[in-house]
């Protein structure tokens, strides 16, 4: 009898503990809770997101979970919902676990003038003369077809010397120079370039008398 009594008495001991101790973990996370603040959802990274990847609804469905942070831990700008990053894109790799935050993400980048550029060319910006009918007409002279004409200084008695150092080159762009607008002044042009071509038109910038372009067409 005497044992059936102490084992009850341990039994409702050990249930008053418990009780107790849930009570105290109860107390703790509530006093805990109130020192960090309400919680809030923030947008994170199930897996890694690549840099520039546009974010597609499955994107979005399979890359992206909602989570409840104290307030006070959130950086600036964190995402509270998935659907506000559809249709952007990561302007830097997310890693798993990251917060998704506004300023990591925008628009997809419509890059329209690299395809015209041609196979092996690349924008360079030389000083040019004689370019003022194509200021005159810039709407006409961008995306044009010119040859860049190089006059080379007289070399002692004889005359200088004129030749076309670049045939058919594409212009993507074109405006005042240095010196600003104006008769005589010189203008900035951006012609796409194979490697030789820039070469030789850089160097002919610091020899040469002047630099023209001739649209062709």
């Amino acid at each position: 009898m005497r044992r059936r009594l102490r084992a009850a008495g341990f039994l409702a001991f050990a249930l008053a503990a418990a009780a107790l101790a849930a009570a105290i973990a109860n107390g703790y996370s509530s006093q805990a809770l109130r020192g960090y603040g309400a919680l809030r959802p923030v947008v994170v990274a199930a897996r890694a997101l690549p840099a520039g990847g546009v974010l597609r609804p499955e994107d979005v469905v399979a890359a992206l979970r909602v989570r409840r942070v104290p307030a006070r831990f959130v950086p600036a700008g964190t995402l509270a919902a998935p659907e506000q990053a559809l249709g952007l894109a990561p302007i830097v790799p997310i890693v798993p676990g990251a917060y998704l935050t506004g300023a990591q993400l925008r628009p997809p980048r419509e890059d329209a003038t690299r395809p015209e550029l041609g196979p092996r060319r690349h924008p360079v910006e030389i000083a040019v003369s004689g370019a003022e009918a194509l200021l005159a007409g810039e709407a006409g002279g961008r995306r044009a077809t010119v040859d860049v004409v190089v006059t080379t200084e007289p070399r002692g008695a004889g005359p200088g010397r004129t030749y076309v150092a670049a045939a058919a080159v594409p212009l993507l762009a074109i405006g005042p120079g240095a010196d600003g607008p104006g008769p005589g002044g010189t203008s900035a042009a951006t012609l796409a370039l194979t490697k030789p071509q820039a070469l030789h038109l850089i160097a002919a910038e610091s020899y040469a008398r002047k630099l023209t372009l001739l649209p062709r067409g």
